[in-house]
């Protein structure tokens, strides 16, 4: 069998492969809310995030909060049907996970109705008994400690972590007890990098950095970010890959001069 250049191989990704990469290799993941960004991110990254950061990048509002579950299963639905051999998270939106009850139910809807293979919350050793719940009812977590964005506001911002001992201390308490609960994989966002470094070294299940250096099991960025689309702040720990904003509008404006030169459509490019 021949193989050409537009043909990908890549094994699937799978719970059980993702937790055997901890010391192993280092973890891509990478947010997308739609199937055109989810095709082209698919073979690339080991896993895919339908992120409530889409209600910043995606929607224009100012926090994740008022992100819902229906948007976040909409979403969810058009990065499975675009990637569908990708190992993709849903975010659990603020509000949709308080407590047992209603985190099984909600995280029930998510995976009726889309094809997500695991579903992410916010939340240390206080949230726990939320994840126990999920995992014991056959539902895949992964954990999200640190930098919380869905506690902005009754944190008064988005504070960086592991600043002390006893916040580290603290950090690492949350990941053993989300670990315990059953999570597959804990996201670790905005954390000084020898907390980070400490906390990783704790548990046994991989995590993931955003903002903790690079000590973690693996990495991951919002899209837009990373790409510079999202130009209305660069967050310290985002390294942009391309300049997509200016790429976009470079590309507009060659498009309007071609229209109004009359030089497109071509000949060429006429039925």
């Amino acid at each position: 069998m021949s193989i050409t250049n537009n043909e990908v191989f890549k094994e699937k990704i799978t719970l059980s492969k993702i937790k055997k990469f901890k010391n192993t290799k280092k973890i891509t993941m990478i947010t997308a809310y739609d199937a055109l960004f989810a095709k082209l991110f698919e073979h690339e990254v080991d896993m895919i995030l339908v992120g409530d950061s889409l209600n910043m990048s995606f929607a224009g509002k100012p926090d994740t909060l008022s992100a819902t579950l229906d948007q976040m299963i909409y979403h969810t639905q058009a990065v499975c049907n675009g990637a569908s051999d990708a190992f993709v998270i849903c975010d659990m939106p603020f509000g949709s996970y308080i407590n047992e009850k209603e985190a099984l139910e909600n995280s029930i809807k998510v995976y009726a109705q889309t094809n997500a293979a695991a579903v992410k919350i916010e939340g240390g050793a206080d949230r726990a008994h939320i994840v126990k719940h999920l995992t014991s009812n056959s539902i895949a977590v992964m954990g999200h400690i640190g930098l919380m964005p869905q506690y902005v506001r009754s944190e008064g911002g988005y504070i960086v972590r592991g600043k002390t001992p006893e916040d580290t201390k603290q950090l690492i308490r949350d990941a053993k007890a989300i670990e315990e609960a059953g999570a597959f994989c804990i996201v670790l966002e905005g954390v000084k990098t020898e907390a980070a470094k400490q906390i990783t070294q704790a548990v046994s299940i991989p995590i993931i950095g955003i903002g903790a250096g690079n000590v973690t099991d693996g990495q991951v960025l919002v899209w837009s970010d990373m790409l510079g689309f999202f130009e209305s702040f660069k967050p310290k720990f985002v390294r942009r890959y391309l300049q997509g904003g200016k790429l976009v509008r470079e590309s507009v404006k060659e498009y309007v001069n071609d229209v109004q030169n009359s030089t497109f459509p071509s000949q060429e490019e006429e039925y």
